[in-house]
C-alpha cells in the first residue's frame, strides 16, 4: 500500500489587504520596543499598562501574548525595532500562535486581521506577509485529518496609495512563499516515494504549464545513448533508475542572458560503496533540496512573469549500495567526454551536476551557469547552518546572486577558489579527480568549475541552511526551503 504522502504544492494562508477591519474576526494587535514600556499599535486600546506589565510585554520580534479575556485583541505580536527580519520573525510567530491555540479550540477560527501603522512601508508588510504565510508551514505523512492552521490573515492599511504599494508587494511574494513551501515539500517528502522517477514527474506537474514554459524528463535509456556517465555511475546502484529533469522558460521577448540554473537531486544517499554512518543517514532525504529550489524557482519565474529565458536542469539519482553500485576507483566518462577518478562514492553530488553543467553549456547555448546543491558537511563546518557558500570567479556575477540573497532573505558568504587547490584537481589515471586534497568545499567548488566551459558560473553549496532542527524566522524544522527565493530574486534583477 503506497505511503499517503501529502500532494505538492503545499497550500499556504491567504493574506489580503484591505481598507477597513472586518467585524467579528480575531485581531492581532502590533508591538514595538522601546527605550520605555512597548509601544502598542493601533487597535490595542484594550491591551491596558497594567496588561502589558502582567505579561511582562517587551515588544520584541516574535513575542506573542494573548489578549485579555474577552478582548477583540486576541493576540499582541511584537515587531521590534521594525526591521525587515524582525517583521518575517513576528508574521511567523502569530501563524504559530494561530495553529497552536487550533490544536486545542478548533472553533477559534482559522482567520486574523493586523492593522498596520502609518509607518509601515511595503517592504516590511511583505516580510510579514512572508512569516504569516510559511511560519505555521508543516508536513507530516499521517492517515490522520490534518490539525487546522492559519488559513487567511486580513492587513488593514487605510491610506489608499500606501495600500496599493503593499498589495502589490504581498502579492509578489506569494509566487516568492509559495516557491519556498514547495521546496520544502519535496525535500521533505520520504524517500521511499521520492524515487527520482517521483520527482521527476512531480517536478513536470507543480510548474504548471504558463505559456512559454516547458518540461522533458529524460529516462536511463535517454542518458546511456547520449553519454550521461556520471548520472549514470551515481543512480546504478539502485533498482529505481536515474532521471534528468530539463525546465525551460522561455518568454516572447526575452531579453538580458540565456540563464541555466542546476540543481542536485540525489533523491537518497546512503554514501554507496564509501557508506555513511547510520546517525543522520535518515536526513539523506532531503540531499535534493538544490534541485527542489531550481524546480520551485523556475515555477515562480513563470508564474511572475520575467523576461529572462531560463534553462533548468535537475541530474535526479539514488545513491544506493549493490552489486551495481560504482566504486571507489572507477573512472567516470561524463557527458561531452572529460573522465573522473572516483575516489568516495559519497561525493555523488559534484559527479552528476558535471555531467548536466556540462550539458548546459554545451548543448542549451547559455549564457551563465548557478548550481545549488547540499553538497558538502565541510560547507556545514565553515559556515554553520544559516549560510550558505558562494563560489564563483567572476566578480559581477557574485555580487548579483549577493544582492539577491538579500533581498531574499537567505544568507550567503562568499568563499575563495584558490589557485594552489586548482592545482590538486587533475588526475594521474583520468582527467580530473573526484575529491582532491585540501578544504573540502573549496575542492568540490573547484572539480565543478572544471566542467563549466570557462562561462560564468557560481556554485551555491547549501549544505548548512537546506534544513533546520529547530525554528527561526520563518524557518520551522526539516527542509527550509532554502535558494527557491535567492534564484528568483536574481533572475528578476535582469528583467528591471
Amino acid at each position: 500500500m503506497p505511503t499517503p504522502v501529502p500532494t505538492p504544492p503545499t497550500a499556504l494562508p491567504d493574506v489580503e489587504v484591505a481598507a477597513g477591519t472586518a467585524e467579528g474576526l480575531p485581531t492581532a494587535v502590533l508591538t514595538k520596543t522601546t527605550d520605555g514600556p512597548a509601544l502598542i499599535g493601533p487597535g490595542g486600546a484594550e491591551l491596558t499598562p497594567e496588561w502589558a506589565e502582567a505579561v511582562g510585554l517587551t515588544g520584541k520580534a516574535g513575542e506573542v501574548r494573548r489578549g485579555p479575556v474577552d478582548a477583540a485583541a486576541r493576540w499582541s505580536v511584537g515587531i521590534g525595532s521594525g526591521e525587515p527580519r524582525q517583521w518575517r520573525a513576528a508574521g511567523a510567530a502569530l501563524a504559530k500562535a494561530v495553529g497552536t491555540l487550533l490544536e486545542t479550540r478548533p472553533d477559534a477560527g482559522q482567520a486574523v486581521q493586523v492593522v498596520l501603522p502609518d509607518d509601515v512601508d511595503a517592504e516590511q508588510a511583505g516580510w510579514f506577509a512572508t512569516g504569516l504565510r510559511l511560519g505555521g508551514y508543516g508536513f507530516r505523512v499521517t492517515g490522520d485529518t490534518p490539525a487546522p492552521r492559519l488559513r487567511s490573515a486580513r492587513l488593514v492599511v487605510s491610506d489608499r496609495d500606501r495600500r496599493d504599494e503593499i498589495a502589490a508587494e504581498v502579492k509578489r511574494t506569494a509566487v516568492l512563499t509559495a516557491a519556498t513551501a514547495l521546496t520544502r515539500d519535496l525535500a521533505n517528502a520520504p524517500s521511499n516515494v521520492k524515487d527520482p522517477a517521483w520527482l521527476a514527474k512531480t517536478a513536470a506537474r507543480v510548474v504548471g504549464r504558463p505559456k512559454g514554459l516547458t518540461a522533458q524528463v529524460r529516462d536511463e535509456k535517454w542518458l546511456a545513448e547520449h553519454g550521461f556517465g556520471g548520472l549514470l555511475a551515481v543512480g546504478g546502484g539502485s533498482s529505481r533508475p536515474p532521471r534528468l529533469v530539463h525546465l525551460t522558460w522561455a518568454p516572447p521577448g526575452a531579453a538580458g542572458p540565456h540563464i541555466a540554473l542546476v540543481g542536485k537531486g540525489i533523491t537518497f544517499d546512503t554514501g554507496g560503496i564509501s557508506i555513511k554512518p547510520n546517525e543522520g543517514m535518515h536526513l539523506m532525504r532531503t540531499d535534493m533540496a538544490g534541485g527542489a529550489a531550481v524546480i520551485a524557482a523556475v515555477g515562480a519565474i513563470a508564474k511572475l512573469g520575467l523576461p529572462v529565458r531560463v534553462s533548468a536542469l535537475v541530474p535526479c539519482a539514488e545513491n544506493h549500495v549493490s552489486g551495481s553500485a560504482y566504486r571507489p576507483g572507477d573512472v567516470v566518462r561524463h557527458y561531452g567526454g572529460k573522465t573522473t577518478e572516483i575516489t568516495n562514492t559519497d561525493a555523488e553530488g559534484r559527479v552528476v551536476l558535471a555531467d548536466a553543467i556540462t550539458y548546459a553549456h554545451q548543448d542549451l547555448d547559455v549564457d551563465l551557469i548557478v548550481d545549488v546543491a547540499t553538497l558538502t558537511g565541510a560547507m556545514k563546518v565553515s559556515l554553520g547552518t544559516r549560510i550558505a557558500g558562494l563560489f564563483s570567479d567572476d566578480d559581477a556575477l557574485a555580487a548579483r546572486i549577493t544582492a539577491a540573497s538579500e533581498r531574499a532573505g537567505e544568507a550567503l558568504w562568499r568563499m575563495p577558489l584558490l589557485d594552489h587547490l586548482a592545482a590538486e584537481v587533475p588526475s594521474g589515471i583520468a582527467d580530473v579527480r573526484q575529491c582532491p586534497p585540501g578544504p573540502g568545499a573549496i575542492t568540490a567548488a573547484l572539480f565543478l568549475r572544471e566542467f563549466t566551459g570557462g562561462l560564468p558560473w557560481a556554485h551555491l553549496d547549501i549544505a548548512g541552511p537546506a534544513r533546520a532542527d529547530r525554528a527561526y524566522d520563518d524557518v520551522v524544522p526539516g527542509a527550509t526551503g532554502f535558494a527557491a527565493r535567492t534564484l528568483v530574486e536574481f533572475v528578476a534583477a535582469y528583467a528591471s
